[in-house]
C-alpha cells in the first residue's frame, strides 16, 4: 500500500535520499549519480542593506536598473528624473527572469554571452519624480518603457564581469510589437481591441529553447489594468484573471484607455502567455506562443521527450495549478517547417492524488467537459480561458505554483509552491481546504514538491510525487526540519546546476519579511540556498538587501560566474517603513548608497576569490 505523502511528510524529511535514489530506480533512470554536496559555510540570515556571499566569494553590481545599454547612451539620473524615452535605452527595472546565452563555443562562451533579464513591473514611487501622483501619459509611457526584457552583451574581463557595448543590447518594453503564434491569432476575436498588439507585461522567469533562443512568461499582468466606470461589472473570466477596477493601484487606466477596462475589456487576453525572444537578433519581434495556455505563468522550463520539446509552467495564484505543454513534433521538423515548435501541440493540467501519484488532463477542445455543449467555443477558447478549463477538468489547486526545475541526474521535476492565505479573489473555485499536496491549511512559509514521470518520458501522462521540504522557521512550525543556515520562507524561484545542486530562490513579501508576529523575524532578507536533493542538506548561500527579492538566477557554463537578480530593493516593509517621494532611501539604498539616490534593482556576478567552481569544496 502506498504511504499518504502527508502521514509520511517527518518521515520523508528525514529519509530523503533513499526514497529519491528509490524512485529513481523505479523510473528506470538507473543508478543516478548522487549531487555534489553544497561547498561552503552558511551565511547567516541578514537584515542589513547588502549583499551577502559566503567566505571567499565576492559579488559585484553588473547590471543595475538605469544603466544605458551603450555608451552613447542617457546617463542614469540618481533623482528619478530620467524621460519615458531615455528609460527605453537603459536597463529596465524590478529585475526578474534571468538567462545567460553563450557566444562562443568551447571554453571561452564561459566568458562571453548574452544576459536576457526580465522587468516584471515598476513601482512609481521610485520611478519618478513626484513618486506618479501626477499620472500623465508620459509617466504611463516610462513605466511601459521600464518593464518587459533587456538583453545585454556581457563579457569577463580579468576578474570582473562588464556589459559591452554592443549593436545587440536591446529592449523589449511594454510597448514593443509582437506577434502571436498558436490556435490565438493576433486578429482572434477575442483579442481585437482596435490596435496592433504591443508589448510584455509581468515578466517573470525564463526558459531556453534546443534552438537558442529564451522563453519569457508573463505573471501578473492584471495587475495594471483597471477603470473608474463604476458601471463596469467584470465577467466571469476577467473575475477569474483577477482583474478589478482598482487593479493594484498603478492607475495606468486613467492616462491610457489601453488599460481601461471599461474601454478595451479584452487588452487583458493579450497578456498572460509565454513569449519567445531571440537574444542573438536584436530585429527580431517578440512571439506569444498560444499553445502553451494563457494565465499567470511563473516560469517556461524547456525539457524533452524524445526530439520533442516539453514546457513546464505554474500559475502564480493562490490555488493555482501547474501546466506541460508537450509538443506535436519533434522540435527540429518544427522549425524546417511552416508552424515551429511551440505552436502544435496538447497542453495538459496536473491532478495530484493523496496516494503519491498524480496524472495529466489535457485541456483539447471537444474532450471532457470542454465541450461547445457546456461553452467551449473551440480550442483557442480552451486556451484563452486556460483556468476555467483546468477548473472544468478537476486539476489540483495549489499554493501558488512557481518556477519547476528539471533534476539533470534523473529527470525529477521540482516545483516550488510560494504560500498561501486562501484569500485570493481569483483563486480555483476548489482552492479551499488542504490534501496531501497542501499539508498545511494556511501555509505562510510554503513548500516544494517534487515528481518523477513515469517511465522517466516528460510527456507521460502518469508521475509519483512527494513533498521534498516543508520551508519555515521550526521555532513556529514543528514540522519544519530545517536549521539555522537553511531556514527560508516562501520559494519562488528553482534551478539545478549541472553537479545536481538545487538553487532555491526566495521572495517573502513587505508585509511579512523580518516580523516576528508573523513568524519571519529569525528568517531575513531574502536569500539564495543551495540544497543537495539526495541527502536534504539546505544551505544559505546569499541574502539580498532590505526589501528585495532574490529572483532570476544563471550560471555560466565553466560555473566560474553566477549571475543573480536582486529585485525592488527598497520595496515598502512592515519592518523597515515606507519610502516616498521626498525619501526613496526609507527602507534600502542598495546598491549605490548615493546620498541624494534611491535603490535599484541589479544584477550581480558571484565569483569565487580563487577562480573556482561555485558551490564546489
Amino acid at each position: 500500500m502506498t504511504e499518504n505523502p502527508a502521514r509520511a511528510l517527518s518521515r520523508r524529511s528525514a529519509l530523503i535520499g533513499g526514497t529519491a535514489a528509490a524512485t529513481g530506480l523505479l523510473i528506470g533512470s538507473g543508478s543516478a549519480a548522487a549531487a555534489a554536496a553544497p561547498g561552503f559555510t552558511p551565511v547567516p540570515a541578514d537584515d542589513t542593506d547588502a549583499v551577502r556571499v559566503p567566505a571567499g566569494y565576492v559579488a559585484h553590481v553588473l547590471a543595475p536598473w538605469g544603466q544605458p545599454l551603450q555608451t552613447t547612451g542617457p546617463t542614469w539620473r540618481q533623482d528619478g528624473g530620467n524621460t519615458a524615452a531615455e528609460q527605453a535605452r537603459q536597463i529596465g527595472t524590478h529585475h526578474s527572469g534571468l538567462a545567460f546565452h553563450p557566444l562562443e563555443r568551447g571554453p571561452r562562451g564561459s566568458g562571453h554571452g548574452m544576459l536576457v533579464i526580465g522587468h516584471e513591473y515598476a513601482d512609481g514611487t521610485l520611478l519618478h519624480l513626484d513618486g506618479g501622483a501626477d499620472l500623465t501619459r508620459s509617466a504611463v509611457d516610462k513605466a511601459l518603457a521600464a518593464v518587459g526584457v533587456s538583453v545585454v552583451e556581457v563579457r569577463r574581463r580579468g576578474d570582473t564581469w562588464q556589459v559591452v557595448d554592443s549593436p545587440r543590447n536591446t529592449r523589449v518594453t511594454g510597448a514593443t510589437p509582437v506577434t502571436f503564434a498558436g490556435p490565438v491569432t493576433a486578429d482572434h476575436l477575442r483579442l481585437g481591441t482596435g490596435g496592433a498588439p504591443l508589448g510584455l507585461l509581468g515578466s517573470s522567469a525564463t526558459g531556453t529553447t534546443p534552438w537558442g533562443t529564451c522563453l519569457v512568461a508573463e505573471e501578473n499582468f492584471h495587475a495594471v489594468f483597471g477603470t473608474d466606470d463604476t458601471a463596469w461589472n467584470p465577467t466571469e473570466t476577467q473575475l477569474r484573471y483577477g482583474l478589478s477596477a482598482s487593479g493594484h493601484g498603478h492607475r495606468w487606466h486613467r492616462a491610457e484607455p489601453r488599460f481601461d477596462l471599461a474601454v478595451n475589456g479584452d487588452e487583458p487576453n493579450r497578456f498572460g502567455w509565454v513569449v519567445e525572444i531571440d537574444p542573438l537578433d536584436p530585429r527580431s519581434a517578440p512571439v506569444k506562443h498560444t499553445a502553451l495556455g494563457r494565465f499567470n505563468h511563473s516560469g517556461a522550463t524547456v525539457t524533452r521527450s524524445g526530439g520533442r520539446v516539453v514546457v513546464y509552467s505554474g500559475d502564480d495564484q493562490d490555488g493555482g495549478h501547474v501546466y506541460k505543454f508537450v509538443a506535436a513534433r519533434p522540435w527540429r521538423a518544427g522549425r524546417a517547417g511552416d508552424r515551429g515548435p511551440l505552436d502544435e501541440g496538447t497542453l495538459y493540467v496536473a491532478r495530484f492524488h493523496d496516494d503519491g501519484t498524480g496524472e495529466w488532463l489535457p485541456l483539447v477542445h471537444g474532450r471532457g467537459p470542454l465541450t461547445g455543449r457546456l461553452g467551449w467555443t473551440d480550442q483557442a477558447d480552451v486556451l484563452l480561458r486556460a483556468r476555467q478549463a483546468a477548473d472544468a477538468l478537476g486539476a489540483t489547486p495549489l499554493d501558488r505554483p512557481q518556477q519547476i526545475a528539471v533534476d539533470p541526474r534523473d529527470g525529477g521535476l521540482y516545483c516550488a509552491l510560494a504560500n498561501s492565505t486562501g484569500h485570493s479573489p481569483c483563486a480555483s473555485p476548489t482552492s479551499g481546504g488542504s490534501s496531501a499536496v497542501r499539508p498545511r491549511r494556511s501555509n505562510p512559509y510554503g513548500h516544494i514538491v517534487r515528481w518523477w514521470e513515469d517511465g522517466g518520458d516528460a510527456a507521460a501522462g502518469r508521475f509519483r510525487w512527494e513533498i521534498f521540504v516543508l520551508a519555515g522557521d521550526p521555532a513556529y512550525d514543528d514540522a519544519v526540519q530545517l536549521d539555522s543556515g537553511g531556514m527560508f520562507a516562501s520559494p519562488k524561484g528553482l534551478s539545478f546546476d549541472t553537479a545536481g545542486r538545487l538553487w532555491i530562490r526566495t521572495g517573502v513579501s513587505g508585509h511579512v519579511q523580518n516580523r516576528q508576529e508573523r513568524g519571519h523575524d529569525r528568517l531575513g532578507n531574502n536569500a539564495l540556498l543551495v540544497a543537495d536533493p539526495a541527502t536534504g542538506t539546505i544551505r544559505r548561500f546569499l541574502t539580498g538587501p532590505r526589501g528585495a527579492e532574490i529572483t532570476g538566477t544563471a550560471l555560466a557554463p565553466d560555473r566560474r560566474t553566477l549571475f543573480v537578480n536582486v529585485q525592488h530593493p527598497g520595496e515598502r516593509s512592515a519592518a523597515w517603513g515606507t519610502p516616498t517621494p521626498r525619501n526613496p532611501r526609507a527602507v534600502s539604498n542598495w546598491p549605490d548608497h548615493a546620498p541624494e539616490g534611491r535603490p535599484r534593482s541589479a544584477t550581480v556576478a558571484v565569483s569565487r576569490s580563487d577562480g573556482g567552481v561555485i558551490g564546489a569544496f
